[in-house]
Formats: C-alpha cells, sequence, structure tokens
C-alpha cells in the first residue's frame, strides 16, 4: 500500500506510546484514523487534541480481550469512514518478574490482552480486508517475541505468540493484496512497564518484580528510543510490504541467537551476552530463573 492518502486506520491502544506516535504519524500522511484504547479520559483528551489540530480522527473505548468490543470497534469504524485499509493490533500489557513468582491471574490478563486481542482485531478486520483486496495489518509483538529473559517470563511468551500468529496470518493472506507486518520493538520510551494502571485485579507486587520493574525504567529511561521513529518504522513497513519490523540493528542478531543454539543442538545461550548496557536482563539468572 504506497499511497496512504485518505486511507482508513484504526489502532488499538492508541492513546498512548508507540500507538498514539504511530496514529500521529499516520495522520500526517493523510490518513483517517480511529483511535481505540481502554482508557476513556485519556482516548478524549488525545481525540480532542488531534481533532483540534485538523486530524480527522474518531475515538472508540476498547477493551480488546472481549470480542464483542472489537467488533463493536470495527463497526464503529465502518459506519464512521465507510472502509478500513490499515488495523494495528497494538494494544498490549507487561508484567514484570520471574515466572516463579507469576500467578495464572497474570498469566490470564496478558494473554488475553497480548494474544486474544490481536487475534479478535485480525478476526474482527481482516474478513472484509481481503474480501477488498487491499489493506494491510500490523500486530505488535516485541523483540521479547523473538529472544527471552529472566525477568519477563509471561510477557515473552505471550510475544512470541503474537509473532506465530502473524507468520501464520501472513501466509494465509499471501496473494489477497493485504499485506502482515509484525513490529517487534526493544527499549522504546513508553509506559508499558506501568501497565497494571488497566488491570482490575491490581494484587500487590512482590519485592522481585518491583525491583525488576525499577530496572526496566531505568533502562528505558537511558536507552529507550522515542516513539516517533518506530512511527516511521511503520509507515515505511507498510508502504514496502515488509514483514518484520525491527526498531534496534541488535534485534536480528539477538534473535539468531537462538537459531544457532538450534543448529547445533545445545542448551539455550543468553541471546543478549555481547550486547553492550542489557546486563540488568541477566541480574539473577541461576538463582532460581530458567
Amino acid at each position: 500500500m504506497k499511497d496512504l492518502n485518505g486511507k482508513v486506520a484504526v489502532v488499538t491502544g492508541g492513546a498512548s506510546g508507540i500507538g498514539l506516535a504511530t496514529v500521529e504519524q499516520f495522520l500526517a500522511e493523510g490518513m483517517k484514523v480511529v483511535l481505540a484504547d481502554i482508557e476513556p479520559k485519556t482516548l478524549q483528551k488525545e481525540v480532542s487534541r488531534l481533532a483540534d489540530a485538523g486530524g480527522d480522527v474518531l475515538g472508540v473505548e476498547c477493551d480488546v480481550r472481549d470480542p464483542a468490543s472489537v467488533d463493536a470497534l470495527r463497526d464503529a469504524a465502518l459506519s464512521h469512514f465507510s472502509a478500513v485499509h490499515v488495523v494495528m493490533n497494538n494494544a498490549g500489557v507487561c508484567p514484570i518478574g520471574p515466572m516463579l513468582e507469576s500467578t495464572a491471574e497474570d498469566w490470564r490478563w496478558v494473554f488475553d490482552v497480548n494474544v486474544l486481542g490481536v487475534a479478535h482485531g485480525v478476526l474482527a478486520f481482516a474478513p472484509a480486508m481481503r474480501d477488498a483486496g487491499e489493506g494491510h495489518i500490523v500486530n505488535t509483538a516485541s523483540e521479547a517475541g523473538l529472544a527471552t529473559n529472566t525477568t519477563l517470563g509471561a510477557y515473552c511468551a505471550s510475544k512470541h505468540a503474537v509473532v506465530g500468529l502473524s507468520e501464520a496470518l501472513y501466509r494465509e493472506l499471501e496473494g489477497t493484496g493485504v499485506g502482515v507486518s509484525v513490529l517487534c520493538p526493544n527499549l522504546v520510551r513508553t509506559r508499558i512497564f506501568e501497565s497494571e494502571r488497566n488491570r482490575e485485579d491490581t494484587a500487590d507486587l512482590s519485592p522481585q518484580q518491583t525491583s525488576d520493574t525499577g530496572a526496566l525504567r531505568e533502562a528505558i529511561a537511558e536507552m529507550g528510543i522515542g516513539t516517533d521513529k518506530v512511527a516511521l518504522d511503520v509507515v515505511e513497513a507498510i508502504r514496502a510490504d515488509q514483514f518484520w519490523i525491527f526498531t534496534h540493528e541488535f534485534t536480528p542478531a539477538s534473535a539468531a541467537a537462538r537459531f544457532k543454539d538450534i543448529e547445533a543442538r545445545r542448551n539455550p545461550s543468553d541471546p543478549y551476552a555481547s550486547i553492550e548496557g542489557f546486563e540488568f536482563l541477566r541480574e539473577g539468572e541461576g538463582e532460581g530463573a530458567d
């Protein structure tokens, strides 16, 4: 999809972080945009700001865990704009801490949002896009969908699922005119590590989880890139019909570590061993971690 001017995009998790930056970039390309988000006050604030700046935007409160809510998002988009050309399944959450410190509720929450939220978006929008023979779907995964660590076990598992879902979807839609991309960012300056703000069962974090949260927030502050750069990467990938979207040059190398291990039939090695600045992901290894 080379020409985005006048096209309609839907972005979940669109009122903050990577989602909001991509919404802004889509508008700069001349697109019409539907912002979907679970935080109504933030959603209304951003929709009003963007509309006041001249953007053709629609805000829809949406809980991606609920397929009926995502279907309602689709219906609102079609009712308002008559078509949808780009869908970015971007809403995501990130529980922090070793798997052995997590609960069943943690896993249900992260998979409901990160995996089923993407699946609900695909099921709601992709059939009509396929039938129309035009469109592009961007699923937000993470570099954690390609490489693992000891502090984000549930998150890694969910994002690996998004990568697998996206690869399968790419094959299913190949030749239909609908492109698929998977976004695999590393550290980006967002509030992803404050995801519990949208969780109903806000159980107290363990001391280990609190420590890990602080380390990750510090890493984002020190090494994270801006969301505007990621948004440009997304637009370029849509135009180029490019499946993989990487925000950092070292991502292919960290992902390749696994396949080198597989080829050599050796136990999993540290994908970040040679990458400067990522020692915080290795703290605690060998102390009850996988």
